[in-house]
């Protein structure tokens, strides 16, 4: 993504950081992931249809109720649904948090879940599942914070932080790609280093950079029309086109309404998911790196002083926030079942303390003020070149 405007520099914040004994902390982080590991059971099965339920009926009732007219309650509902399957049950069951679970069917496997046909089943949405598993499950995990990281947005953001154009166009820009991220942002970054991967398990030359955004959209070029194909036909297809048709027999205004609600839906659910996903690596108070970490252990606190914690406490809200709250839990331990990052959080915020580790938990209205301000350069990440 390119501008056109003037640039300015903006020197980074000093970063000052604690003498810890990472070894000690990642000995107490491993002992506790082996007692979680090992009661992990048929609790965490019942734990995942509560909240695979919840979803469910969320979009029941919100296209329930959509053919009737196009109202805010229909699209939200359905926006929750379409935020559930992706942030609790595809973000979950593709990190295989759910095969050592007892008794759970083969498609709620990290192997099997939305694969092939199922796609369309288990998540179906702008983003191709299998870019999805490469892009963010062994990219972003495995180099979170790091410069390589996919996800940075401060790095990713660097041509907005450093315009010149006035503050108030800046928020302007925030704000449309919150409104439409998934299919502007997440569906061509992700689809595009998961064809570069495949290039390059077929013997193909290593490739830097991403593909500017037009390249995406432009049907005239291969990688467009690659693109439109796998990722955006099949989605708006049967987003916009047959699940409102089904609604033909109760007449063309109920087809309409579904129609309307549809697109409410999907600007809420990007703003939604954009409210969730992005704070989670940004903030004045989070750092970044240059380098890969050398040792377990510094990933470890890596994953910690990089991530920050929402407000925690009931299923209720942690469905609400897409149980993306646990992120630096997450970030320790990504095979996990969520019911376990319940569990889990308050023992290592309690090690993080133990062991002079920062450990961030703010309220995610504070953690989205904090991204913005990155986005737009009026804050700056931390950076530790060496840890």
């Amino acid at each position: 993504m390119t501008t056109a405007v003037a640039y300015r520099t903006e020197a980074p914040p000093p970063a000052v950081f604690p003498d810890i004994d990472e070894e000690a902390f990642a000995r107490d982080l491993q002992a506790l992931r082996v007692e979680l590991e090992s009661s992990i059971g048929p609790e965490d099965r019942a734990h995942f249809r509560k909240i695979q339920r919840w979803g469910r009926v969320c979009s029941f009732l919100g296209y329930a109720t959509s053919w009737l007219m196009p109202n805010p309650l229909s699209a939200l509902l359905i926006a929750q649904g379409n935020t559930a399957r992706w942030t609790m049950m595809a973000h979950h069951v593709t990190h295989r948090g759910y095969d050592r679970v007892p008794d759970m069917p083969e498609h709620s496997t990290g192997k099997r879940f939305a694969t092939g046909w199922r796609r369309f089943i288990d998540w179906p949405d702008w983003i191709h599942p299998e870019a999805w598993r490469h892009e963010h499950n062994t990219l972003h995990h495995g180099r979170t914070g790091e410069t390589a990281d996919p996800d940075l947005v401060e790095e990713n953001t660097e041509w907005l932080r450093r315009s010149s154009m006035p503050m108030w166009a800046k928020y302007g820009i925030v704000a449309f790609f919150a409104c439409t991220w998934k299919v502007t942002y997440y569906a061509p970054n992700t689809f595009f280093e998961w064809r570069r991967a495949e290039r390059r398990r077929a013997g193909g030359a290593e490739e830097f950079g991403t593909p500017p955004l037009v390249t995406a959209f432009n049907p005239l070029t291969p990688q467009g029309r690659d693109f439109w194909s796998t990722c955006l036909l099949p989605y708006a297809a049967l987003r916009f086109v047959l699940l409102p048709a089904l609604f033909a027999p109760l007449g063309a205004w109920a087809v309409f309404s579904v129609f309307a609600n549809s697109v409410l839906a999907e600007l809420l659910t990007n703003l939604q998911s954009f409210m969730l996903i992005a704070p989670n690596h940004a903030g004045d108070d989070l750092y970044r790196f240059h380098g890969r970490s050398d040792s377990h252990a510094t990933f470890a606190v890596r994953q910690v002083v990089g991530s920050a914690n929402y407000a925690t406490g009931s299923d209720g809200i942690d469905f609400l926030q897409g149980f993306l709250n646990y992120q630096i839990e997450h970030h320790l331990w990504p095979t996990l079942p969520m019911r376990k990052y319940q569990q889990a959080q308050p023992r290592v915020k309690a090690l993080c303390e133990k062991h002079g580790v920062p450990y961030v938990q703010e309220s995610i209205w504070r953690r989205v003020g904090k991204l913005v301000d990155i986005m737009v350069g009026r804050a700056s990440m931390r950076s530790l070149p060496t840890l």
